[in-house]
């Protein structure tokens, strides 16, 4: 009896063990709008997973901070512990969320900091007050992690300050002037890692979680997911805003519906469309937007000057494109991750300026030489060329009937339909006034004519 109690519990041990899920998020490339999407659709299946643990298998050189920002954010409000495995790469947005993790495990010659705010064209380091809002996101970052039983930092804030400000002194770590990097030794020296690992095995193997006894679960994003983190895309999202504002000027420039107006419509759909589907975008934005753009074809077409209708056109539709990237509940902003809205107001006005750009060059550009001169009718007619502009109502009374109203003397003045016209006599006979006429053809400018009888 002793034996099949003992075996019963080995059994309902290897079953809970085996009950166990680990769920794998892999970050390996720029942090960007892909990488944020893959974060929460891999946080909310681990959430209806019951996951024990949330390993992220990170390897990055940065990306966008507001992004990075954003999955700080889902890492501390995780209920889930999350582990991150530094497997080569951790730097700049890299960092703040390896700081976040519960854990960190770097592979043996890996790094991990450099986290200076730089501009994302050439490189150069960001004004200092993007500086100082890094400086304070790191140290909360870090803070965050608490204390030890000493009442000392597990992580201590002053050390994630250096990695973005180069003028931060720590006696005998960093001197002024440097930006701080750590090693995968220099990090467990510091209290920024746990301990280091070949491979996710023996991260888990280190974090608690032996060989065989847990489930390893790997997300892997849908092809939607792909769609929607390269349509969310900050510099797409300005071209689509752009593409949007100058296909609707254009079209108002000329009668009917062409391609401006398709490929307003096409980018209006692809701007809205993800956002819609991820539940950023609601209904009431999208329509804001709408009424935004009829105001402003109203004030053109309809309403004289600029005024109220114009202004509060343009006011809707940057309201609308900015609420529709937040993801607010009506005008509850409790949830939205800090720079959210700062980001999604940059990435509109980027796009509108864009726009006008736009507008200015293909106005000017349109006609000329190269590609676009097919666009507009170039030709001219000139006098020299023997061009003259005159009137062609004329044609239309070949074969009418009339009365003059003087002397044709050959020429003088005849009246068709209640209208008066120039007109000659044919072969220069003599036609008095009040005699009936026919208009026998126009020819130079004139009317010809002959009497005939009423």
């Amino acid at each position: 009896m002793k034996y099949v109690l003992t075996l019963l519990s080995l059994l309902v041990t290897l079953v809970v063990a085996q009950a166990t899920t680990i769920y794998q998020i892999d970050i390996r490339d720029d942090i960007n709008s892909k990488t944020w999407i893959y974060t929460k659709q891999g946080f909310a299946e681990a959430a209806e997973l019951k996951a024990d643990a949330i390993l992220i298998n990170l390897n990055t050189y940065g990306g966008e901070v507001v992004y990075a920002d954003s999955i700080r954010t889902t890492i501390l409000n995780s209920k889930i512990p999350v582990i991150a495995f530094i497997d080569n790469n951790a730097a700049s947005a890299g960092a703040l969320i390896s700081i976040a993790c519960d854990q960190i495990y770097m592979r043996p010659g890996a790094s991990f900091g450099a986290a200076t705010v730089v501009n994302g064209t050439d490189g150069q380091q960001m004004p200092d007050k993007y500086q100082s809002y890094m400086r304070a996101t790191m140290r909360s970052t870090a803070e965050a992690q608490g204390k030890d039983s000493l009442g000392n930092w597990k992580r201590e804030p002053l050390i994630a300050e250096a990695m973005v400000d180069d003028r931060t002194v720590i006696p005998n770590l960093i001197d002024s002037g440097k930006t701080l990097t750590f090693t995968t030794e220099e990090a467990m020296k510091h209290g920024y890692c746990e301990g280091t690992a070949e491979n996710i095995e023996a991260v888990l193997t280190q974090a608690g979680y032996a060989a065989g006894t847990y489930t390893l679960q790997v997300y892997e994003p849908s092809t939607m997911d792909n769609l929607k983190g390269i349509l969310t895309n900050t510099f797409l999202q300005s071209i689509l805003i752009m593409l949007i504002i100058g296909g609707i000027y254009f079209e108002l420039q000329t009668p009917g519906i062409g391609f401006p107006l398709a490929a307003a419509v096409v980018a209006a759909i692809l701007y809205f469309a993800p956002l819609y589907i991820d539940g950023l975008a609601a209904s009431w934005e999208i329509i804001l937007f709408a009424i935004g753009v009829i105001l402003i074809i109203l004030e053109i077409f309809v309403i004289p000057g600029f005024g109220v209708a114009g202004i509060s056109g343009i006011g809707l539709v940057i309201f609308g494109l900015t609420m529709s990237m937040i993801d607010n509940v009506n005008f509850n902003f409790e949830n939205v991750p800090t720079g959210q809205i700062g980001r999604s107001l940059f990435t509109v006005m980027l796009g509108l300026l864009l726009g006008f750009a736009a507008i200015i060059y293909f106005t000017w550009k349109i006609g000329t030489k190269g590609i676009f001169r097919k666009l507009a009718l170039e030709a001219t007619q000139e006098t020299a060329s023997g061009f003259v502009g005159v009137p062609t109502e004329q044609l239309t009374l070949v074969g009418k009937n009339g009365i003059t109203t003087t002397d044709l003397r050959p020429s003088g003045k005849v009246e068709v339909d209640g209208k008066r016209y120039d007109a000659v006599a044919d072969n220069g006979a003599f036609i008095s006034k009040g005699a009936h006429i026919k208009v026998i053809r126009y020819e130079t400018g004139q009317v010809y004519v002959i009497p005939t009888e009423y």
